[in-house]
């Protein structure tokens, strides 16, 4: 049929034919334009282009399309597409939700929002729209109306390059935390570089699921009746309390305080009491309980939408669950119809209970008391600069101002006593190098007072200084200062007189006089830098005079004791020879024994310069002696030695330095030294024995 001409009543129709439109090339999904393929033409006949009978078999590499169509012609340059017509219906979309507080309400505290965020690309505009929730009394929809959403005040507006899974935006102060994107607009997102996070859950509603719970247990649930026999209960558990110690912190309400209440389960009835307890003047209504035998709902808020708490009192029916004794341990909190009470102790039956017929160990008290607050730091107020810094002090410490107390006794001992010193200012200006000026320390009250001598004929009138006054050091606190004492004053000190510095460079001979009298008071080195003073300018001539006087007193007083130690022996010529020969002479045992060297030693003890010293003399250590002996107790070689060869005074400075010798002995080994019993002077010995005072230290 192809084949023959085209004229008539040799052409025919396809009765099958009826549709001779155009086929459309492109097909529109979701907003989009896309390529169709597999179109037929028009009557809906296949067409050629489609049929394997026109593929070209030529081979493609010796035939050259060029050689018969020519070159190809350039690409054309793409056309400018706006970027409203680029991007027109395509949008953004990601799931987020918000919390909303809600006040004034006993069954919610706060509400889950879930919302569509929708961004258009076209003019970057931000529309909020809210899910419809049947029966939910809230006007949702479009929470936000379609425009530009600003950013911040710097006048910055918010980009699709701001978004993100798991990301917090903030819309004119509500915040939207983002959980999730749909398929779009993480494809667009990875081709821009951003990957968008896994989705996140979005949180449920708890008003909503709290509904949805007490919709469903009141319709699919039904309660069935105990099981349990209460007269066998009351039999068996009749007068059987489980007593916990607990408190209430009501310290963040107005007035509020830590109470203290004692919590009784009854197990004859599962019924629980809150008896408060008062203590003595705590200010508070005296009423023995604050709960009466009741059965305590554990969750005191959860009740049937329905039901009508204004005029009926909830029943076993409307109540999910009450307080058992599992639920009570120490250490947990529980609620009693709204207040949180810890449980911080319990008594020993309910300790035995838990532990035989529970299984449950009860925990260790915890100290609830109170501990007591440290009290506030006293804080001095500055010094105004009016009077002293102690007259200032005993305005802050006590209400009614008072003197502040002096050393009477420092102020009587060392009345008119000061200590004078010579001092100088430092080389500030040429004119002040011959001033000098006297420092005063007052030692009744530790002032200071500085006087500066008229010079006849210089300019300089001088007088008073510095009146009396406490010398604070420089760089210490000015409400505690540290103040200037006879420690700080030596020769070539500087002192700072309130920000002039001054150099001492005398003193008076008063000053080492006291620091004699008083050297545990001052180091060494300053009592030996004003000796070295006093020395170099002759204060000290006296004192060394004494001093030679006293050494050559000594001195004569050891020739005298030293008479015949150093007299020549003559040797004879059996000595000469023995000692020529490096022979040593036999040495006298027996002269050794009744003469030990011990007592040819002459002790050390101090002698007048001027005769011997008498036999009751008082020193520090009283000493008890008796009268001279009397020698006939002694033999008869004795009685002739002792009366023919020593002569009186001999014989009582050998009677004085035994007595001496003893004294030492009983100083060193702290009892007297015992004579051999058998000697016939014992009784006379002992009665001879040196006593001391008691409570005497020995001091050589």
């Amino acid at each position: 049929m192809a084949g023959l001409p085209k004229l008539p009543g040799l052409t025919f129709t396809d009765p099958t034919l009826s549709s001779f439109h155009l086929s459309q090339t492109f097909n529109v999904c979701n907003g989009y334009k896309v390529p169709k393929y597999n179109y037929r033409g028009i009557g809906n006949r296949e067409l050629n282009a489609n049929s394997v009978k026109f593929i070209n078999t030529n081979d493609p590499v010796r035939f050259d399309p060029s050689l018969t169509y020519g070159k190809t012609k350039a690409v054309a340059v793409n056309i400018f597409k706006p970027h409203f017509a680029l991007y027109d219906q395509k949008c953004l979309t990601f799931k987020a939700f918000f919390k909303q507080g809600v006040v004034e309400s006993p069954n919610e505290y706060y509400r889950v929002r879930h919302v569509n965020i929708i961004y258009f690309l076209e003019d970057d505009s931000i529309t909020v729209m809210e899910p419809r929730t049947p029966n939910s009394g809230i006007d949702q929809g479009r929470l936000l109306k379609r425009h530009r959403v600003p950013k911040n005040l710097a006048g910055e507006y918010w980009h699709w390059k701001d978004f993100g899974v798991g990301k917090n935006i903030v819309f004119y102060g509500v915040v939207y935390h983002l959980v999730d994107c749909d398929g779009f607009t993480r494809e667009y997102m990875a081709s821009q570089g951003l990957v968008m996070a896994d989705p996140e859950q979005l949180p449920p509603d708890p008003y909503t699921q709290s509904r949805l719970m007490s919709s469903s247990s009141h319709n699919t649930f039904t309660k069935t009746p105990s099981s349990d026999d209460n007269f066998r209960r009351f039999l068996e558990y009749d007068g059987k309390v489980l007593r916990f110690k607990a408190i209430w912190d009501d310290r963040d309400s107005e007035y509020g305080d830590i109470r203290k209440y004692e919590v009784m389960y009854f197990l004859h009835d599962d019924t629980v009491a809150v008896k408060e307890i008062h203590t003595k003047n705590d200010g508070r209504d005296p009423y023995s309980q604050l709960l009466r035998k009741t059965k305590l709902p554990k969750i005191w808020t959860d009740r049937p939408i329905n039901f009508p708490s204004i005029y009926l009192e909830r029943s076993d029916e409307e109540v999910t669950e009450y307080y058992q004794p599992k639920d009570l341990r120490v250490g947990e909190t529980i609620f009693v119809l709204g207040r949180k009470m810890l449980l911080y102790d319990c008594d020993s039956f309910t300790r035995n209970y838990f532990k035989k017929a529970l299984c449950i160990e009860q925990g260790s008290p915890i100290d609830v008391s109170e501990k007591p607050k440290p009290p506030p730091e006293r804080k001095i107020p500055p010094h105004d600069g009016i009077g002293s810094l102690e007259d200032s002090l005993q305005n802050t410490i006590t209400f009614l101002p008072r003197p502040p107390r002096k050393d009477m006794v420092k102020q009587i001992l060392n009345a008119n006593k000061y200590l004078r010193y010579e001092m100088k200012m430092e080389d500030i200006h040429p004119e002040d190098t011959i001033r000098r000026f006297i420092l005063n320390y007052s030692l009744g009250d530790s002032t200071c007072k500085i006087f500066e001598p008229p010079i006849i004929n210089s300019g300089i009138i001088g007088g008073k200084y510095l009146k009396s006054t406490l010398l604070p050091k420089p760089g210490t606190n000015p409400l505690d200062p540290e103040y200037y004492t006879p420690i700080d004053f030596y020769i070539g000190a500087i002192i700072t007189v309130f920000q002039q510095r001054f150099i001492i460079t005398g003193a008076d001979l008063y000053v080492y006089r006291y620091m004699q009298a008083n050297s545990s008071k001052f180091p060494c080195e300053v009592i030996e830098n004003i000796r070295n003073f006093m020395f170099n300018k002759g204060y000290l001539n006296d004192d060394i005079n004494q001093l030679m006087e006293e050494n050559k007193m000594q001195i004569e007083k050891e020739e005298r004791d030293a008479i015949g130690d150093d007299l020549k022996v003559t040797q004879t010529e059996m000595e000469k020879c023995l000692d020529k020969f490096g022979i040593s002479a036999i040495e006298d045992t027996t002269f050794q024994k009744e003469y030990p060297k011990e007592e040819l030693v002459v002790p050390e003890h101090n002698v007048p310069p001027f005769g011997i010293q008498p036999v009751n003399n008082d020193g520090p250590y009283p000493i008890t002696t008796a009268p001279v002996p009397d020698l006939a107790c002694k033999d008869e070689a004795q009685r002739i030695a002792t009366t023919e060869y020593d002569t009186e005074e001999e014989k009582i400075k050998k009677y004085y330095d035994r007595i001496l010798r003893k004294h030492k002995h009983i100083c060193e080994n702290a009892q007297p030294e015992l004579p051999p019993e058998d000697d016939c002077l014992t009784k006379e010995r002992k009665a001879k024995a040196v006593t001391f005072a008691e409570d005497q230290k020995c001091e050589y």
